[in-house]
């Protein structure tokens, strides 16, 4: 189970607390049908009542739970999570829209037109910019925008900490146009992705690395924003953020008068929505659906999702250094079985995900992990053995003197990851690991996964558009301050960058299924499930639900007449 939010930065993968995959309708979650015995779920297309703003009432409010506010408000920042990027485009630029399947389309509040030619062998993309657009400080909305946004993320400069260099770092030049509302962006080479870069933009003033990293914690700058809506509260104590329509906007007003997020753990949220105090929230296990389904005034709608639940290894922990404990761990995993658990009581069925990089609804997507890690709890002892690890008297393994136990942090009170947490202890056992389960709220996610405190654990990846290969890198580079396995090598790295070079996108992306499957070599990061997305909202709520790759105009969020 996962949780995260959509829209289209120039980032793919967004890591999500897998706890909290059914709290809130921003949020992906493994869902399906309420029975076994029902027609099985369709997750064709996207389901959000799209409307056209004429049909959408003015005022009112949409509330929805939310994992954590993140500490880190910038997005580009390599703290950053996929909560700071749902936070982050309801008051700053957002470039890009995409529809369900993907398909790019500029914003005209921001960038009029985009040309994308070839010269001398070099991909040059040209954006016009929308000369009413400014950031809520008066500053105007030009070039300087898009210089800062690729310095700061190139890796030119490594004081910058940033999510990813995918993309930016494959740029010659940003610079002006016939004016300051014309940008001029030069590759170094043919880019094959290049729809995927500078659909967010940073505000000129965080062109310092200190104000880049640290600027934004705990702090969101709302003057540095621009859009239609922006912030008229934050309270980091309650977790609840407030926006509100923004006075200095220039394009369709929004169609609410507010917008809150409210941190919650799982069962909170599913009790406030049934409550009416929340208008949506996912309902992606058999037990939350169960609560909800019996409900008037709610609809249901699903999509597939765009995300992947995983399990990442932390290769810096002492014992997970051995190659072989790592595979053994992952070989000792049952993925079948936890999917069963995620989908139990759900009419939806899936194949085993096999790439961290494509979904299997995706043109060129091929199973890189069967062959390379299959479960079998066998191979899993042998490899134990031989590094050295018998088994106890209690069944436990130890190697001079130390027992091989592993921490699992678990967050929230989801009932399905709890049961998946269990089954996982049990597979362990058998194969003599001994897994330590230790509780902590959803609210110290960052906290997890910055600091690395955990040997497995379990999270999400939420991509934010369609050109996964393009990120290649950011999954997988050993330096990447997304790989939070810390696996990797400068051969893999070096295979990874050939990849990338590939100027045809279905080259590049037949290329990258035979890396991927030596990067799953490394027995660091292993995918469990993809699932639909599952959501009940409030009837009448628009343009919002379940969209696949979905992203469109905030302003046009609203009730329907």
């Amino acid at each position: 189970m996962r949780g995260s939010g959509k829209s289209g930065l120039g980032k793919t993968r967004l890591l999500v607390v897998l706890a909290a995959a059914c709290m809130g309708v921003a949020l992906v979650s493994a869902c399906g049908s309420d029975s076994d015995t029902g027609a099985p779920i369709s997750v064709t297309g996207a389901q959000i009542n799209e409307q056209p703003r004429d049909n959408i009432g003015e005022g009112g409010s949409l509330t929805t739970a939310l994992v954590e506010v993140s500490p880190q408000w910038n997005t580009f920042q390599a703290d950053g999570t996929a909560y700071t990027q749902l936070l982050w485009r309801w008051y700053n630029p957002n470039l890009a829209y995409f529809s369900p399947d993907g398909e790019y389309r500029p914003n005209t509040d921001f960038v009029t037109k985009v040309d994308k030619t070839l010269v001398d062998g070099n991909t040059v993309v040209t954006y016009t910019l929308n000369p009413k657009a400014s950031y809520n400080d008066g500053t105007p909305f030009d070039y300087r925008s898009f210089v800062t946004t690729w310095q700061a993320n190139s890796g030119r400069d490594a004081r910058y900490v940033t999510s990813s260099t995918d993309g930016y770092d494959k740029i010659d030049s940003v610079t002006r146009g016939v004016d300051d509302r014309q940008v001029v962006v030069r590759f170094k080479g043919v880019y094959a992705w290049p729809d995927g870069l500078f659909n967010n933009v940073l505000h000129p003033k965080v062109a310092n690395p200190d104000f880049y990293n640290k600027a934004y914690l705990q702090q969101p700058h709302p003057e540095l924003g621009a859009g239609p809506y922006t912030i008229a509260s934050y309270d980091r104590n309650q977790g609840t953020v407030v926006f509100q329509r923004n006075p200095k906007w220039w394009g369709n007003p929004g169609k609410l008068d507010q917008r809150v997020f409210r941190q919650m753990e799982s069962q909170a949220s599913i009790n406030a929505f049934r409550n009416g105090e929340i208008d949506a929230t996912g309902v992606g296990t058999k037990d939350r659906l169960a609560q909800v389904k019996s409900m008037s005034g709610i609809d249901i709608r699903t999509s597939a999702t765009p995300a992947q639940s995983l399990m990442v290894i932390n290769t810096d922990s002492p014992i997970l250094a051995d190659v072989r404990v790592r595979e053994a761990i992952m070989r000792g995993t049952d993925r079948a079985t936890l999917a069963k658990i995620e989908f139990n009581g759900l009419n939806y069925s899936e194949p085993l995900p096999g790439s961290l990089l494509l979904y299997s609804f995706e043109k060129g997507y091929e199973d890189n992990l069967s062959g390379v890690v299959d479960f079998d709890a066998d191979q899993a002892k042998q490899l134990l053995d031989q590094a050295g690890w018998t088994v106890g008297g209690d069944g436990t393994r130890t190697k001079d003197g130390q027992r091989l136990t592993l921490t699992l942090p678990t967050l929230g009170d989801d009932p399905t990851g709890q049961a998946q947490v269990r089954a996982l202890q049990a597979m362990y056992k058998t194969i003599g690991v001994d897994l330590n389960v230790i509780q902590r709220p959803s609210s110290d996610f960052s906290k997890v996964v910055t600091n690395k405190e955990f040997d497995i654990f379990l999270m999400g990846f939420q991509s934010s558009d369609p050109f996964g290969m393009a990120y290649f890198c950011q999954i997988w580079c050993e330096k990447s301050s997304f790989n939070k396995s810390g696996a990797g090598s400068p051969q893999l790295d070096a295979e990874i960058a050939r990849v990338g070079q590939i100027a045809d996108p279905a080259e590049q992306i037949a290329a990258g299924n035979k890396v991927e499957r030596t990067a799953f070599a490394q027995y660091a990061m292993l995918p469990f499930t993809n699932g639909p997305t599952m959501v009940a909202v409030k009837q009448g709520l628009a343009n919002y639900g379940a969209g696949q790759f979905f992203v469109g105009p905030v302003e046009d969020i609203g009730w329907q007449k």
